[in-house]
């Protein structure tokens, strides 16, 4: 999917009278108790994309923290506009690269990490880039509690299957795998989607699994 970039999206993501963007996310380096101003959990999504998933989810669980994380401008300006329509104290936009989340976030901070149709890199060659790969994996076992996980969706089977493989490998616990995940809907009522979601659901399987840090 081409990304349609947006003039001065940069800049605009600073408009005023705004509380969801930060621009540095890494002075806030084990301190996002201090951003939110509680004990809360903190959950982040690697990739919100336009942040209907994120914002849905810090609506529905207000006791906790959320911090929506995209790697284009252009992308995470729309995720703010959204946001800028509702009152969401709990939830935090930032522009941030994963290959550097060990830069925003300290060892043992997060509580959960979502991984949302994430590029799937279906060339071979591109493996390494895919954020199930085993360098991501460890920099999200520094940042995860004990007792932390990973949620991930993805409407690619070989994608899917290259996580299940990676976190194997890696060392992490798989406790949870749908391989149609609209088709079992009873099994998870509370699923929240994502525009992707919406759009390309009907066209085949939704892949899901969560995996634990071990």
């Amino acid at each position: 999917m081409r990304l349609r970039k947006v003039k001065n999206a940069k800049e605009r993501l600073k408009v005023d009278n705004n509380t969801y963007y930060i621009e540095d996310a890494s002075i806030y380096k084990g301190k996002w108790k201090e951003v939110f101003q509680n004990d809360h959990p903190l959950h982040i999504e690697i990739g919100c994309g336009k942040g209907q998933f994120m914002i849905a989810l810090a609506k529905r669980n207000p006791n906790i923290n959320y911090v929506a994380l995209e790697k284009f401008d252009s992308v995470l300006l729309r995720a703010l506009e959204k946001a800028m329509e509702e009152d969401i104290p709990n939830l935090k936009l930032s522009v941030m690269d994963a290959a550097k989340i060990t830069d925003y976030f300290d060892a043992k901070e997060v509580s959960k990490i979502y991984l949302n149709f994430s590029d799937p890199w279906p060339k071979s060659g591109h493996a390494k880039r895919r954020l199930t790969y085993k360098t991501f994996l460890d920099q999200y076992k520094i940042i995860l509690k004990d007792d932390g996980d990973i949620e991930q969706k993805t409407d690619n089977r070989h994608f899917f299957e290259f996580s299940l493989e990676s976190f194997n490998e890696n060392g992490w616990a798989i406790h949870d795998i749908c391989l149609d995940l609209h088709k079992e809907k009873e099994k998870y009522p509370d699923n929240i989607t994502t525009e992707f979601e919406d759009k390309w659901s009907k066209l085949g399987p939704i892949y899901r699994l969560v995996a634990e840090k071990k």
